[in-house]
């Protein structure tokens, strides 16, 4: 009974990483890396999923303004914050 489900087991443990070129145990709570990035944006900004282009540049304010080389920032703080602005910026839907 045990060696059954081993070999069930394996058998679809490999089927999925042949279909999908991932082990199962790949998909648990795996995100992409473009999720990843988006949700680490967000994070910087302190803003939500749901944060408009108006909320995302407010924010984006706030926060060069806490971390510009004048302020006793760094230029690398400052191309993090714009990068983040960028990303949320670019994942907006276009308005026609």
């Amino acid at each position: 009974m045990i060696i059954r489900f081993v070999i069930i087991a394996a058998v679809i443990s490999i089927g999925c990483k042949l279909i999908f070129g991932r082990w199962p145990w790949q998909f648990a709570g795996a995100k992409s890396t473009r999720q990843q990035a988006l949700f680490r944006a967000r994070k910087l900004l302190g803003v939500s999923s749901k944060a408009s282009r108006q909320e995302v540049l407010e924010a984006h304010k706030r926060l060069i303004a806490m971390v510009h080389p004048d302020r006793g920032g760094t230029n690398s703080q400052v191309h993090e914050a714009n990068a983040a602005r960028d990303l949320l910026i670019n994942e907006l839907p276009h308005q026609n």
